[in-house]
């Protein structure tokens, strides 16, 4: 094979779940030969997509796709300034791309370019969302049928839902917002309302209530998503602990990491956090000082595969697990990355997954396959799976900054989301 080159770089817009992705395509030199990554920062597309169109691809074309690691180097630092979200995820697709292209190259799955696998499926969670105790219930009833082992339970979504002075009253959000409004000013500024105090004070009976239902049958997965106050957090984290959760995910906001010494000090519910850092470094005194013990990493929001294989051995070393953050917000391809990934690392701790509509599967062929609460990737090169350029068409995207980021407690204060 002729020596490789960097020919073009090619950035699409999606929505084929409703949900804008940003996808990236390397082209070589070589006729047929081209890799895929994902860049979706879902609240940023269009920034993402210029960066990489003004500035990560004039700084490729011509560099040669198998040196991954001083493209990843040379490229992050290109700006002076880094390791923002908008430029790590147009570097992850970029990323994505070039080991998809080495892949391909060596005829090898991606797992095998990260030393081959370390089991046979990748173990999976799932959301289970419900309006009532009841329904969250039905919700883990239905997962369990279809094989996982692991769910996450909400009740109302992030922050819960309301609770009024009588007891438990959990409900949808639109019902849950009315009732904050009555606690409220007379006008309230446009936003996504919840009342913290009143989640913090309910959630623990869900739990209470799911552990009646289930024993020890199903492991349990509850998101905080910073949504309470950093005393609160630590205060449900202890109402929780008898339910025996896989683990309790970001109970604190990025700016508030030194609440974990004192979480820790007080609680043994395993902690997974770091869904909203965007540096790999974020995590190092956290899993150095042992304060938590999941790695809940976006992967394309600290810049792709070669920061993300780094981190994951360094929790290794430490005895701490991954838990790579699997949303909607992601595309096929970045959820791929995702299992390669944890096939590769001895040290996987449960993968969050997001079922995908047959729109996605036809955008995107040949991603994982999900049977009985596992994940399995093919033995194809690279990261094994494809992107239709003409049937993304279809789905145009909306560029509409979702609802649920502007989060507002009763009195109209704009919180962490």
């Amino acid at each position: 094979m002729k020596k490789l080159q960097i020919t073009d770089v090619e950035v699409f817009l999606t929505a084929p779940h409703l949900i804008d992705l940003v996808v990236v395509r390397v082209k070589t030199n070589v006729g047929g030969l081209y890799g895929l990554g994902c860049a979706t920062f879902t609240q940023r597309i269009y920034a993402v997509k210029q960066a990489i169109e003004h500035y990560l691809k004039p700084f490729l074309i011509g560099k040669d796709p198998s040196n991954i690691e001083d493209i990843w180097q040379s490229a992050n630092v290109s700006g002076y300034w880094r390791n923002g979200p908008v430029m790590n995820n147009a570097l992850s697709g970029i990323d994505m791309a070039l080991w998809d292209i080495k892949g391909k190259v060596a005829e090898l799955p991606l797992y095998d370019l990260l030393g081959g696998k370390s089991r046979d499926g990748v173990a999976l969670y799932v959301h289970t969302d419900g309006a009532t105790v009841e329904e969250v219930e039905e919700s883990v009833k239905a997962a369990v049928n279809e094989g996982f082992q692991y769910t996450r339970c909400q009740m109302g979504m992030y922050g819960g839902a309301g609770t009024e002075d009588t007891g438990l009253i959990s409900m949808s959000m639109k019902k849950a917002e009315a009732l904050v409004r009555k606690r409220s000013p007379e006008k309230l500024r446009p936003g996504q309302y919840f009342d913290p105090e009143a989640y913090a004070k309910s959630i623990a009976d869900l739990f209470k209530h799911l552990r009646t239902a289930f024993g020890n049958s199903v492991e349990f997965i509850h998101d905080i998503h910073e949504r309470i106050p950093p005393i609160e957090a630590i205060r449900l984290a202890k109402k929780l602990e008898p339910y025996d959760l896989f683990f309790l995910e970001d109970p604190f906001a990025p700016e508030h990491t030194d609440w974990l010494k004192m979480l820790r000090e007080q609680v043994s519910t395993p902690i997974a956090m770091g869904e909203l850092f965007s540096h790999p470094n974020d995590w190092k005194a956290l899993i150095a000082n042992k304060q938590i013990d999941f790695i809940r990493a976006h992967v394309s929001a600290i810049g792709g595969i070669t920061p993300a294989r780094k981190l994951a051995i360094f929790g290794e070393l430490f005895g701490i697990r991954t838990a790579w953050h699997g949303p909607g917000d992601l595309s096929p391809i970045g959820a791929a990355a995702n299992i390669h990934l944890d096939f590769a690392a001895t040290n996987l701790g449960i993968q969050e997954w997001t079922p995908m509509n047959d729109a996605l599967k036809t955008v995107f062929p040949g991603g994982p396959i999900v049977q009985d609460g596992y994940a399995y990737v093919s033995d194809r090169p690279g990261l094994g799976i494809d992107f239709i350029e003409e049937e993304a068409k279809k789905y145009p995207p909306h560029g509409r900054l979702p609802e649920w980021t502007l989060a507002r407690t009763p009195d109209g204060t704009a919180v962490k989301p």
